[in-house]
């Protein structure tokens, strides 16, 4: 089986391109995702590492990497054999590639699963990108009602991906990730706060955006159902982390 949803990752802050509009009023339909990994992702342990978290209540995942902050590689191929997805990543090409900066951040790639897998059970990934390979097992959620192939409801939803690190999937405008611009947290509950910006011009997409949270280890409380609030950029909410 082959995801319908791909590529499934492109570079934060792409070029406006037609149907510019003022704030980030969307229209559903479009699948060209972003990720910002936000400054408050924190350090580099690997560059060959990767991590994985479960998003959209089991229907998709973002896989995260260490590379360029500007270069967040794409989801090119998912398949699957029962609980075991294949997935490989590539850098981007054409209109979405840029030049990339010589930093190292963690950036994450998102991607739907196919048809069959079920979200509640565990699931491994086998991820390539290049010359890296790597499985990453990757907790079942027995909560999770969405089912892979089905359409999504385009709510905000997070996962765990590292000790106090989330992965935070939220739907918008491509052009117009949300920033972060501070982020605390304690216990089984954390506040991000997103930059505002009314005048901010964007696409008028319908996108999987991608955000890095990082509280820090033995900040907050992981292995708890964990209450995300979300505040500004038109984000405001609150995502329950299983």
């Amino acid at each position: 089986m082959t995801s319908a949803l791909r590529p499934l990752a492109s570079v934060i802050g792409v070029a406006a391109a037609a149907l510019l509009i003022v704030g980030c009023t969307a229209g559903p339909g479009a699948q060209s995702p972003t990720s910002s990994p936000a400054p408050s992702a924190g350090g580099v342990d690997d560059q060959n590492d990767i991590e994985a978290a479960l998003l959209d209540d089991g229907r998709m995942f973002a896989v995260v990497t260490v590379g360029s902050s500007t270069c967040v590689p794409q989801v090119d191929q998912v398949t699957a054999e029962g609980q075991t997805v294949t997935v490989t990543l590539v850098d981007p090409e054409g209109e979405s590639a840029k030049p990339c900066t010589k930093d190292l951040a963690p950036r994450a790639s998102i991607g739907a699963f196919p048809e069959g897998v079920d979200p509640t059970a565990d699931i491994t990934l086998n991820v390539t990108y290049g010359e890296i390979t790597d499985d990453v097992d990757l907790d079942g959620d027995p909560a999770a009602t969405g089912t892979p192939g089905s359409a999504t409801e385009y709510l905000p939803s997070a996962g765990w991906f590292d000790d106090g690190g989330l992965v935070l999937l939220t739907w918008g405008s491509s052009s117009c990730a949300p920033v972060v611009e501070s982020l605390e947290g304690s216990g089984n509950a954390g506040t991000a706060t997103f930059v505002t910006d009314a005048e901010q011009v964007c696409t008028m997409d319908m996108a999987p955006r991608a955000t890095l949270l990082s509280f820090g280890d033995d900040t907050v409380d992981d292995d708890a159902t964990f209450a995300l609030t979300l505040v500004g950029g038109g984000l405001d909410g609150t995502v329950e982390v299983r």
